[in-house]
């Protein structure tokens, strides 16, 4: 049965304020909630511009690549469209496990009849050049931090980085992808879907080919290195100058970790990272500091990102003439998914 979409994100937004204040306020009481205010006194607000333009780019470029990946697979989505649709997926970033980040291939299914399995591959491949770049900010400096702080593990990039390796040479050689179809078609659970998987597998090879990889990769690097460098702004903002790479360091090590928890957004894990890490990766941060660093970034990017994501949600449901539904959807036609929603 489909569930109405604007209406599950209401509550996953309630839940997320709920626990992530929850999480503020404890840690702000941990702390000492007279020192964390006195913080916030003190944080020059003018610097919270820059770092919101960061963030604003950081989402222009990740769109750039959404929209590239649908052209490399064909799909003329208009780009006003697919603003709106790549908006309103920031959202679903607080969605369990980002599972409600599947409605940017639905609504392409919903707006032109495009099969999901043929876009799916370009949200993979979307996320999946985050998580690379991401992995090569933190990779530069980890053997200089993880000297410094004794829950840094080398480990905690190479897992990730080796899987993902792994995933990129069965999908580059067609031999190892073939005999992997052939062992499913003989187990009768899922030989029925084998068909889609290699509709999967045919787009995912289109996205993910040399010149798209490297291109989108360049674009992930820059994208968030724009908001590595927001957190950097952030305590400038507090009267602290920190180094660059150390900010880099410790933002992108944090999203990985918060990411690899499985937390909605991220939320929890990524915050206690931060607040935990600053103080001794970075030289003249206080825990006080650390903590309000840590909440201003968030709303600058986590946050801001779930409101311009609320509002953009609103727009496609207009744009699909009613209530968004994600449940069973077909690949077949537009008039089947319209019949859906």
């Amino acid at each position: 049965m489909s569930t109405n979409l604007v209406h599950r994100f209401r509550r996953w937004v309630i839940v997320a304020i709920a626990f992530g204040a929850a999480f503020y306020l404890g840690y702000t009481i941990w702390i000492g909630f007279d020192e964390v205010k006195t913080q916030f006194a003190i944080f020059k607000w003018v610097w919270f511009i820059p770092v919101l333009l960061l963030t604003l780019l950081n989402y222009g470029l990740r769109f750039a690549k959404w929209h590239y990946l649908l052209g490399r697979l064909g799909v003329d989505m208009p780009l006003r469209e697919d603003a709106w649709n790549f908006a309103a997926g920031l959202a679903m970033v607080i969605s369990p496990a980002k599972a409600g980040e599947m409605l940017k291939p639905y609504v392409v299914n919903a707006r032109l009849g495009t099969p999901m399995s043929r876009t799916i591959p370009a949200l993979v491949t979307e996320r999946l050049t985050d998580a690379i770049a991401m992995l090569i900010l933190a990779g530069l400096s980890v053997s200089t931090y993880a000297a410094q702080h004794d829950a840094i593990r080398t480990e905690a990039l190479a897992i990730p980085a080796g899987l993902i390796l792994v995933g990129l040479v069965v999908v580059a050689i067609p031999t190892l992808s073939m005999a992997v179809f052939r062992i499913l078609e003989q187990v009768p659970i899922v030989k029925k879907v084998v068909p889609k998987l290699r509709e999967l597998y045919d787009a995912m090879r289109t996205c993910a080919s040399p010149v798209p990889l490297l291109l989108t990769i360049f674009l992930s690097i820059i994208a968030w290195a724009a908001e590595c460098l927001g957190y950097l702004l952030v305590f400038y903002g507090l009267g602290v100058k920190v180094t660059f790479d150390s900010a880099v360091f410790l933002y992108a090590f944090a999203t990985i970790g918060g990411a690899a928890t499985g937390s909605p957004g991220g939320l929890g894990p990524t915050e206690a990272m931060m607040v935990e890490m600053a103080p001794r990766l970075m030289a003249g941060v206080t825990p006080e500091q650390s903590i309000a660093a840590a909440i201003i970034i968030r709303v600058a990017t986590l946050w801001l990102g779930v409101g311009l994501g609320a509002f953009a949600l609103f727009k496609i449901s207009a744009l699909l003439g009613g209530e968004i539904q994600l449940g069973e959807t077909s690949d077949s036609s537009a008039e089947s998914s319209k019949e859906e929603t």
